[in-house]
């Protein structure tokens, strides 16, 4: 049933404020809903549809549906949120604006009526069922076929994939962990039309069935359909071929099937070259990067303000939770990266701890003596007031912004120091090449897995020799390594961590940064075979309002 919030979504008129389809495929101002009769009458009506789906993906949840939270605004949160639970993104002081601490505590989707695990429930199936409105009516429907209406239904199938692939690794236990053909997973949905009523939850292997029979019906439709068309930003928050040839890698590379991830990463990735040193440091703010395969173009009418990804993963966007709570990345990770690799640039080894109120205590200055706590510049005053006013000046940031050890400078809004909108990327050419490593790694195809990393390693490492991997163990640790350097604060620390079946320890091998005091519990998790924590409870709004969900099935 999906709770009575969906009952609403396309009664009388689509909520979603539309975004209407010009030339330049999507015009930058929101234009009025269509009425949901007139939601299917032609292409330009279904675009419109689309494109509300596309918007969704960013927008504040009271405007998807009623009984929606401010708080929440889909994918700022949903990806970040990733690396906030895995212990990636890491939280230097004691602040929890939009609950974010109590995020990375695992005291949110641990408990079945927290607010993450209804709305990403919700977000998620909302766009099943707009999926689900455009798939039915065209394969149902009378409209002449044209490429137009098979990129549409294309991106449809693509859509209606990817959030039950989300669904199936939130809400349910990790397919390479558990018996998926008996696991309990997620409803399935097929519905576009009230009552929106659903069977029990199908199996783990239920899901991953319509997923990948989804992705097949998508890039047959593609295949006929209307290429997406070049130009700015805007352009790559439509999804393509590449786009479910991507998602189509995740899942496979999530069940094992290691030959269908690495063929599917490879074809994504075809028209998007790899970026250089200077792309690389731009921040990760716009879908322009050549990389970048999808990701959601956030216009300025759009914006989220103190809601955005920015807000919650960068050192730069001007909130609370970032002046009072720098982000820092695991000090064991940071360490490991090659002085000959850019990357390491943007983490800050040597910034200094300005803030009073950081966790490890070692922030400002002593009241007696006016000198540095922060014992890399205990006994010079000077050395740490020039060095935080270098990285201000780096970085477009002020003294109202603290420091911290291993703050990272990854993630970068366009406008440092404002609150202005900035994309959201979902997936980029350097994860597939990763996503094939790994395939042909688990293959133990030592060769092919080396040839996979070998461009992007030497893209970002000047030194880089790929040949000193060259053994199956060798090649999954540093492959693990490389994702956590290239994909970090991206959003893919949750689903590693299920899938490699591996838990958090912040105290181990010399700690990460992180302080004990503040994870508390989350300091220390149990890998995902051991605990079921790991898996997010089912909505106890679901399990009230759906008769075929009781509270024996909750997680």
């Amino acid at each position: 049933m999906m709770i009575n919030k969906l009952k609403y979504i396309l009664l009388g008129a689509i909520v979603l404020t539309m975004v209407s389809c010009k030339e330049d495929y999507i015009e930058r101002t929101p234009t009025d809903a269509i009425s949901a009769a007139d939601a299917l009458a032609n292409e330009g009506n279904m675009q419109l549809v689309l494109n509300g789906i596309h918007r969704g993906l960013f927008s504040q949840s009271q405007t998807i549906f009623p009984g929606g939270d401010s708080d929440r605004s889909g994918n700022h949160y949903w990806i970040p949120l990733g690396d906030n639970l895995s212990g990636g993104l890491i939280h230097s002081a004691n602040a929890n604006n939009l609950r974010w601490r109590t995020e990375m505590q695992w005291n949110s989707h641990t408990v079945q009526t927290s607010l993450t695990n209804e709305l990403l429930w919700y977000h998620r199936y909302n766009i099943i069922l707009h999926a689900n409105l455009l798939i039915n009516g065209i394969n149902e429907g009378n409209l002449t076929e044209t490429s137009k209406l098979n990129s549409i239904l294309g991106q449809a199938y693509t859509y209606r994939a990817y959030a039950y692939l989300s669904l199936i690794q939130h809400y349910a236990k990790g397919y390479l962990i558990g018996n998926p053909s008996t696991d309990p997973g997620v409803p399935l949905l097929f519905s576009s039309e009230s009552p929106f009523t659903s069977q029990p939850r199908s199996t783990v292997e239920e899901i991953y069935v319509q997923i990948g029979d989804d992705l097949e019906e998508a890039i047959k439709a593609f295949e006929k359909g209307t290429p997406r068309p070049s130009g700015g930003p805007e352009v790559k928050s439509q999804l393509n071929i590449d786009v479910a040839y991507g998602l189509k890698a995740r899942w496979a590379l999530s069940k094992g099937d290691w030959q269908t991830a690495a063929d599917g990463a490879a074809a994504a990735r075809q028209n998007y070259p790899l970026m250089n040193e200077s792309e690389w440091k731009e921040g990760f703010n716009t879908n322009d990067l050549s990389e970048v395969i999808w990701g959601s173009n956030v216009i300025q009418t759009e914006t989220v303000f103190f809601r955005s990804y920015f807000y919650l993963a960068s050192n730069t966007f001007n909130g609370a939770q970032i002046r009072n709570n720098p982000k820092i990345a695991d000090r064991r990770l940071i360490d490991a990266i090659p002085d000959t690799d850019y990357r390491k640039d943007v983490f800050i080894i040597d910034a200094p701890n300005t803030n009073s109120s950081a966790s490890n205590n070692q922030g400002g200055l002593h009241p007696d003596t006016g000198l540095p706590k922060d014992p890399n510049y205990a006994t010079d005053l000077d050395a740490y007031n020039t060095r935080r006013a270098e990285i201000n000046a780096e970085h477009g940031i002020t003294n109202s912004f603290n420091q911290h050890p291993y703050m990272h400078f990854k993630l970068k809004n366009k406008s440092p120091g404002s609150t202005d909108p900035d994309d959201i990327i979902y997936m980029r050419a350097s994860e597939m090449y990763l996503i094939e490593a790994e395939a042909k790694a688990m293959m133990n195809d030592i060769t092919g897995a080396q040839n996979a990393l070998k461009p992007l390693g030497e893209e970002r490492d000047s030194a880089y020799d790929v040949t000193v991997y060259n053994t199956q163990e060798s090649l999954m640790d540093h492959i693990k390594f490389q994702r956590g350097v290239e994909l970090w604060g991206e959003g893919f620390g949750y689903t590693d961590k299920i899938r490699w079946d591996e838990g958090i320890d912040h105290g181990a091998d010399g700690g990460s940064g992180a302080s004990a005091v503040l994870y508390q519990g989350a300091y220390q998790i149990e890998k995902p075979s051991l605990n079921d924590d790991w898996i997010f409870k089912i909505p106890q709004a679901e399990i009230n309002a759906n008769p075929n969900i009781t509270p024996s099935d909750q997680n």
